[in-house]
């Protein structure tokens, strides 16, 4: 999911059986790389007996890729083909991959090698050119989300609302990580029905109310309930960068039902009722302050979170300068 270019590209490839001696899958971790190196083993008839998985990290030495040299040369038990997928392969030593060169650039013609990476800008360039490249993207957060219910639905459970989309916020970007946080939450639920309650709980991510707290504060420039609500959230050891992206796509989803009114049935399967009603209520209220100039200040601090010993600093000085600046406008 959400790397249809990839998937087309390698459908065509084996339906005309034009498959390539090396293949270099970049990306980010948990986009699927390694599962679509697996797949693509599969579609090409490889058996499990003529599939290899290494994990360079941990074996990455020239003896290592040596050996390796010398595998590559026997036939396949029972496939057409006999399928290497080197993972993380841009830990092999500078010895490895010149020991490599040879063999990838003239492998068997038995043989395919699968490269995946997450950093591919220090890969020699040398091995980057003996290969057919692809590059996977991180996954959008509505593709996490329908992944996640998809998974969840077919194990038998049922999320409550915005529950999904917790979760795909907090997989970032990761399929892996996102199917993760799943696996956990189903294995400690005692029954067939996920709650918000008990997401927040295994988690550890910042309570509902804590979000909405922030962004009333904000709307209302309560800047003593703001902070409280900061210092809650700080007293409870919450991820700040977390929490901001929290904050961040609760503001946006009020700006949006503002301007765009039809998303309210759309937002009505993604939140709860209470959070429904809360950003309905902002996003008609005339007199709140969220606007896309909060939102973008807002945005504009996320990268300093985890730049100082205090967390929270970057947050609530924010709050403040947003709420100072919208007082004396009022004034004005």
């Amino acid at each position: 999911m959400g790397q249809d270019e990839i998937v087309d590209v390698l459908q065509g490839s084996i339906k005309q059986g034009n498959i390539a001696h090396a293949y270099l899958f970049c990306g980010s971790r948990g986009t699927g790389k390694t599962t679509v190196a697996r797949i693509l083993a599969k579609a090409i008839g490889t058996s499990n007996n003529d599939l290899y998985e290494i994990d360079a990290a941990s074996r990455n030495s020239v003896d290592e890729i040596r050996a390796l040299n010398e595998a590559v040369n026997t036939l396949p038990y029972e496939s057409k083909y006999k399928v290497y997928i080197l993972d993380e392969v841009h830990m092999l030593s500078k010895a490895a991959f010149n020991a490599f060169l040879k063999t990838l650039e003239e492998p068997p013609s038995h043989v395919v090698f699968i490269l995946a990476t997450t950093e591919a800008e220090k890969l020699p360039e040398t091995v980057v050119s003996r290969t057919q490249q692809f590059t996977f993207k991180k996954p959008s957060q509505t593709i996490l989300k329908k992944i996640v219910e998809k998974t969840a639905k077919e194990e038998g459970y049922q999320i409550e609302a915005g529950g999904a989309d917790l979760i795909a916020l907090l997989g970032d970007g990761s399929f892996r990580d996102a199917l993760g946080i799943l696996q956990k939450i189903i294995g400690s639920t005692n029954d067939k029905k996920i709650t918000l309650d008990e997401i927040e709980k295994v988690t550890g991510a910042p309570r509902g109310e804590l979000v909405n707290s922030f962004v009333k504060a904000l709307a209302e420039k309560d800047l003593e309930e703001g902070l409280a609500t900061i210092k809650k959230a700080a007293k409870q050891n919450i991820d700040m960068k977390l929490y901001l992206k929290l904050i961040l796509e609760k503001m946006r989803q009020i700006l949006l039902l503002r301007y765009q009114k039809d998303l309210r049935r759309e937002l009505a399967g993604e939140l709860s009722a209470s959070d429904l009603t809360f950003v309905e209520k902002l996003a008609t209220d005339p007199t709140h302050t969220i606007s896309s100039a909060t939102l973008a200040e807002m945005l504009g601090i996320y990268d300093q979170i985890g730049r100082t010993h205090i967390p929270e600093l970057p947050l609530e000085l924010a709050l403040i300068k947003l709420i100072e600046v919208q007082n004396k406008k009022a004034i004005s």
